[in-house]
């Protein structure tokens, strides 16, 4: 199991990214950049390039409406080539309140668009002559009756020909397709003991039609990280963001997020949250998200609890331990962890 940790991309950006580059020598493997309808992660991700070595440097997500799937493998050929081979690229749907609200697109056909990314990303990076028509193409204007542009080529020879692509997915349709053409999976909200009770029957359909040449699906999940005999209370620090995920993260009867809460069994709890989020009572709403949500997406507590929470992730399947740690001595954290994941 490796060990990586998402960037906190809330306040200083380049002091984040500069404590990231800190934790690299404690045995970080990996960083996940998110950039959501804040600063741009491809920027980000260039600048750890830079302040790192052997750090693996994930996006998490770029969103397949956003940009075309021509710029997005543009996007990790490049910071594959800065990075020496150390890019990883999470791809995602987002949801409609960041892509129509936002970014001013249609969110419309989520999975098909994910598909054909993952498709031409792929393509694009083994160097083919792209001439693709499909539903992420954009009407071309003509000239005399001929299309103005022709197939081409990346004209840059990609460090690999392969990038690794993980995929941000939650519902039963997009994790299938997930298990079955990506490299890696991204779900968020993780509880590894609920986790096959929900995404079990996707999982088994999608690894099924699974090409065996890209090997068996990494899963990237993990929390909050805190050691110690009075670390149970950091659990409350997971609250508002699955506060703002349930209850704030999309709509009435449109929120991937609640109904991921509800499949967990948190069906009253769920409904009680978005009430609250959705009528400005954010603090109520943290209050009324279950404990044992916070404590079982979470990794804090004494030693003891916490191998055996870092046990739970790795029995339901999870490849990179993805955590935040929490106190004055984060990179004693990620030292301490990074021993126990290699047997120390």
């Amino acid at each position: 199991m490796e060990l990586s940790l998402p960037l906190n991309y809330a306040g200083d950006p380049r002091a984040a990214c500069d404590q990231v580059a800190a934790l690299e020598s404690a045995g970080l493997d990996a960083v996940w950049v998110a950039e959501a309808y804040g600063f741009d992660s491809p920027t980000l991700m260039g600048y750890l390039a830079a302040r790192t070595e052997h750090l693996k440097i994930g996006a998490a997500i770029l969103n397949v409406y956003s940009r075309t799937p021509a710029l997005i493998a543009q996007t990790g050929a490049g910071l594959d080539a800065i990075s020496g081979g150390r890019a990883l690229l999470g791809l995602g749907a987002s949801g409609p309140q960041v892509v129509e609200g936002w970014h001013g697109k249609p969110y419309d056909k989520p999975l098909g668009r994910t598909r054909e990314t993952v498709e031409l990303c792929r393509r694009i990076w083994r160097r083919e002559v792209i001439d693709h028509h499909g539903i992420t193409d954009m009407p071309l204007p003509k000239e005399k009756g001929g299309k103005l542009g022709k197939p081409l080529k990346i004209l840059t020879r990609p460090v690999r020909d392969t990038i690794p692509l993980h995929i941000a997915s939650l519902g039963p349709a997009n994790v299938r397709m997930t298990a079955e053409i990506a490299d890696g999976w991204l779900p968020t909200l993780y509880i590894p003991e609920k986790a096959r009770q929900v995404w079990g029957t996707a999982l088994a359909e999608g690894t099924a039609k699974r090409d065996p040449e890209l090997g068996p699906l990494q899963t990237v999940a993990g929390g909050l990280l805190a050691i110690g005999d009075d670390a149970a209370a950091v659990r409350d620090m997971a609250r508002p963001q699955i506060a703002l995920y349930v209850g704030g993260m999309g709509a009435r009867g449109k929120n991937f997020y609640n109904d991921l809460a509800v499949a967990y069994g948190y069906e009253k709890e769920a409904a009680t949250i978005q009430d609250l989020y959705l009528s400005g009572r954010k603090r109520e709403a943290e209050a009324a998200v279950p404990d044992e949500f916070c404590e079982l997406m979470t990794l804090c507590g004494p030693e003891g609890y916490v191998r055996d929470r870092i046990e739970a992730f790795r029995e339901a399947g999870v490849t990179m331990l993805n955590v935040t740690p929490v106190g004055p001595e984060p990179a004693r954290l990620i030292s301490t962890v990074k021993n126990w994941l290699q047997g120390a």
